[in-house]
């Protein structure tokens, strides 16, 4: 199976991979890239893990030593035509990206999008296979290694703070406070405005190293109930918190699909990207613990399919917004 990239695409993959070890019994591969291999690592239903750098020729005389059966191609870009091409004459299996489908949306906000999700998408792409959907959602495993303590982390800031120390486990609300692209993020100024609403809640804020300083700030605007560990943990001690936390809030990002494999109950923000594009959280059948926070009727939404480093009109509407209400307060903790 190819899938190169980012975390929540990958995250999306994994009930096709399930499906195609317990349908088929297939022994299945995947190849992704080098800074993502620790999302599929620990997966039961994945025999042998291929990482690239930066090209497909780093790995492809070991798999072309394998001698493959069939490719299933859920990336679908010149990369994956590379790997297909070198490993002809196995037979290939690739997903419609929906690309015009796309472009008509960004471009003219004209709606062609089918109202499937990206994962049923991905099953029609094996449905020749003979794999079919089990519905029971999304997969994602923590190394033993990886799993955090969380009273152990967070009870000696509790107790630096002189904040209230429960019974463990501690009980928090996970905020993921990063995405791939800026026009995906609330303001600084929100986050913070919405974890003051939430006191005396504990709330985590999450992110990779790229959102540290904004955790920091977030963290000092919003009170000493907000705890920020951006930057501050790898991958999957960052899934290991979004697992044992008591409610997740995230933007359009991979811990929101990681999030969502956990059945956790989720509040996703979304900006200049649209939940009609196909990736919101996917739950099992009839598990859906999830909300949408959005502002709805704008006509320039959405500007992308992917997303800006700053709104193209100036004006960030999509995210400036958002009204606070849509979040938990004192009435509702």
């Amino acid at each position: 199976m190819i899938r190169f990239s980012s975390i929540g695409d990958i995250v999306l993959t994994t009930p096709v991979v399930r499906a195609l070890k317990q349908q088929i019994n297939a022994e299945v591969h995947f190849l992704t890239k080098q800074s993502f291999g620790a999302v599929v690592a620990s997966n039961p239903h994945i025999d042998k893990v291929y990482r690239i750098d930066k090209k497909v020729a780093e790995v492809l005389p070991a798999l072309r030593a394998e001698k493959y059966d069939a490719i299933v191609d859920l990336h679908h870009n010149l990369r994956s035509w590379q790997v297909k091409r070198a490993l002809s004459p196995a037979p290939s299996y690739a997903f419609d990206k929906l690309n015009w489908e796309k472009w008509l949306m960004v471009r003219f906000k004209i709606n062609r999008l089918p109202k499937v999700h990206i994962v049923d998408r991905y099953f029609d792409t094996v449905a020749s296979l003979g794999v079919l959907n089990d519905e029971q959602g999304l997969d994602y495993f923590i190394a033993p290694s990886d799993e955090v303590n969380t009273s152990d982390l967070l009870a000696p800031i509790l107790a630096e703070r002189a904040l209230p120390q429960t019974a463990a486990p501690v009980s928090y609300v996970a905020f993921v406070i990063g995405a791939a692209h800026a026009t995906k993020r609330l303001p600084a100024e929100k986050i913070a405005a919405i974890c003051r609403q939430m006191a005396p809640q504990l709330i985590v804020l999450l992110g990779g190293p790229e959102d540290g300083p904004t955790g920091a700030e977030i963290a000092r605007m919003a009170g000493p109930h907000v705890i920020d560990l951006c930057g501050k943990l790898k991958l999957n001690q960052s899934a290991s918190m979004v697992q044992q936390a008591a409610q997740v809030i995230t933007h359009d990002t991979g811990l929101m699909h990681i999030a969502a494999a956990f059945q956790k109950e989720i509040i996703s923000v979304w900006g200049n990207t649209i939940p009609e594009f196909g990736m919101y959280p996917y739950f099992p059948a009839g598990a859906q613990q999830h909300k949408i926070v959005q502002v709805e009727g704008l006509s320039c939404r959405p500007c992308s399919k992917i997303g800006f480093q700053t709104c193209p009109r100036g004006h960030f509407n999509c995210m400036q917004q958002i009204d606070l209400a849509s979040f938990p307060g004192k009435e509702s903790l």
